[in-house]
């Protein structure tokens, strides 16, 4: 029994380094929501994302989340029309990030309640954890 609790604690332990890489991520892309280049035609921001994949603990035989690579989304900058913009090309256009708040806070929230859900599962193996050992002191 103890070890199953043990085991839950990782698997839940690596999803909560996932899902704080992600956060990391995602607050990246919406701090530079708005950040273009600095210079005529120059590329913005890129968006970027983050992927994970499943891997298995050999020590204890234990599957867990691991981040993957954080990739730039190759996805097109969306145009504006800022003539005096020090990043406007010759027809008065500006490149601005292809990140679309929206769609990152949506990603932020989803994220949180992961990072919630798996903080709950340390929790409540800890507490069955530790009733268990109460339950084996009291030699019921």
């Amino acid at each position: 029994m103890a070890d199953m609790l043990v085991s839950s604690v990782r698997i839940a332990g690596s999803g909560l380094e996932a899902q704080s890489a992600r956060i990391r991520v995602v607050a990246e892309n919406l701090a530079n929501a708005q950040s273009s280049g600095k210079t005529a035609g120059a590329n913005p921001y890129r968006r970027k994302t983050i992927s994970f994949h499943q891997v298995l603990d050999q020590t204890n035989g234990v599957p867990s989340v691991r981040t993957g690579s954080i990739v730039r989304d190759p996805s097109t900058f969306p145009l504006h029309h800022q003539p005096s913009h020090p990043a406007a090309d010759a027809r008065g256009y500006v490149k601005m990030p292809n990140v679309n708040p929206l769609v990152e806070l949506t990603d932020m929230r989803q994220a949180n309640r992961a990072y919630e859900a798996n903080l709950q599962v340390i929790t409540m193996s800890k507490r069955m954890l530790s009733m268990t050992i109460d339950l084996l002191r009291s030699g019921r």
